[in-house]
């Protein structure tokens, strides 16, 4: 974690803002930065008056001024780092003299090129690591035949190892590559919580384009704009690829492309439902038949009109777990023979809007009409009867 206290250089009377990074909500930090005329999307314009946190080599940061956003993307990337690779970077930062964000942000994709030794006392350990960090890993055949006390002295031996706080860095010559070139960052999910990742590209541009807006939903709306107006994509002349998908299967053949906002809003409120509640949406989905987006968001804002019960695909078990699960009736196992459940069944299947779908039975016990749920009818008068009390 980032504690910042930014200023701004040109109107020192104005307060400090305090922001944390990674950010959490992103529509409070922005209208507090606006409010002292901080947080333009693509320049440097935050004074880093103190800046605390979980990472040392970023006081390098005080006293300069930085970008909100970037400083929120390279606390994303540091946040995923255990210690050895935290002491990767911060000992890279130091031996190699990196100190501007786009810099330190790159660094954050090559620094585990690097070998930093902090104990000088296990060359076992020392070799093992350094091994790793030349090869991306190590198998378990190369456990068993390298030397690693040998790999350790042949690197020791070298004498190329820069003193740093965060211990001897020794470069293996590494490269600093432009992963992030200052306007477009490199793709990188950071919330387990994602449903949909979408490229967000210029329609102008062809498609195999490395200039992408990287949008992953569900995010804040003024993320999305931010992120769309960085990368100077225009809403009427935007493409939209969705690359990877983690949404219901039922919903996904209803994604559409065209209007990023919605699919937002549609993300949003599924991720609010738990696991457990896909398999009765994806069969409520089934049985109302949503054309859009929308009206998939709508009927899941509202599943709680919907009853599904999971493994039955017979009139005659749906009788039986009405009569025996439900809790509607004083069963009497002893009575067993004498129930008719497929007649029961066939019964309650007449008397409401329900079918079998793969996995169990849904059935639906609105008051209203399915087109109203689709429409959202019955969430806009819960809204306007909450907001008046």
């Amino acid at each position: 974690m980032i504690r910042a206290l930014l200023k701004n250089s040109e109107r020192p009377e104005l307060p400090a803002v305090s922001v944390t990074f990674p950010v959490t909500e992103y529509a409070d930090v922005y209208a507090r930065l606006e409010a002292v005329g901080l947080g333009h999307i693509a320049i440097s314009d935050c004074y880093v008056a103190e800046i605390s946190g979980d990472y040392p080599i970023l006081k390098r940061l005080e006293e300069t001024e930085i970008n909100v956003d970037k400083l929120d993307y390279l606390a994303k990337r540091l946040e995923s780092f255990d210690p050895y690779e935290l002491a990767q970077f911060q000992g890279a930062a130091v031996s190699c003299g990196y100190f501007s964000m786009r810099d330190l942000i790159n660094l954050t994709f090559c620094c585990q090129e690097v070998t930093v030794v902090q104990d000088f006392t296990d060359l076992t350990a020392i070799g093992r690591k350094h091994y790793m960090d030349l090869h991306g890993g190590l198998t378990e055949a190369e456990q068993k035949t390298v030397d690693f006390r040998k790999t350790a002295l042949t690197l020791l031996l070298t004498e190329e190892g820069k003193i740093t706080p965060y211990g001897v860095v020794y470069d293996n010559g590494m490269k600093l590559e432009l992963c992030y070139d200052g306007l477009y960052f490199p793709d990188y999910r950071y919330s387990g919580d994602t449903l949909l990742t979408i490229a967000a590209t210029d329609d102008h541009l062809p498609q195999d384009t490395t200039d992408i807006a990287w949008l992953y939903l569900p995010m804040e709306d003024c993320q999305i704009k931010r992120a769309l107006m960085r990368a100077g994509i225009e809403a009427d002349k935007m493409r939209l690829c969705i690359e990877e998908n983690e949404l219901p299967e039922a919903l996904s053949a209803l994604v559409e492309i065209n209007d990023v906002f919605e699919l937002n809003r549609l993300c949003a409120c599924v991720q609010k439902l738990s696991r457990n509640d896909y398999p009765k949406l994806e069969a409520a989905l089934l049985l109302a038949g949503p054309s859009d987006a929308a009206g998939a968001r709508h009927l899941a804002e509202q599943l709680d009109l919907f009853d599904y019960i999971p493994g039955i695909s017979t009139p005659a078990e749906y009788g039986k777990h009405m009569i025996t699960q439900s809790g509607h009736f004083e069963y009497d196992d002893n009575l067993n023979d004498f129930y008719d459940y497929e007649k029961y069944g066939k019964w309650r299947m007449d008397q409401e809007q329900g079918r079998f779908v793969d996995g169990g039975y849904v059935s639906y016990r609105g008051f209203i009409s399915m087109d109203e749920v689709l429409s959202g009818s019955r969430s806009e008068r819960l809204e306007m009867t909450m907001g008046g009390m």
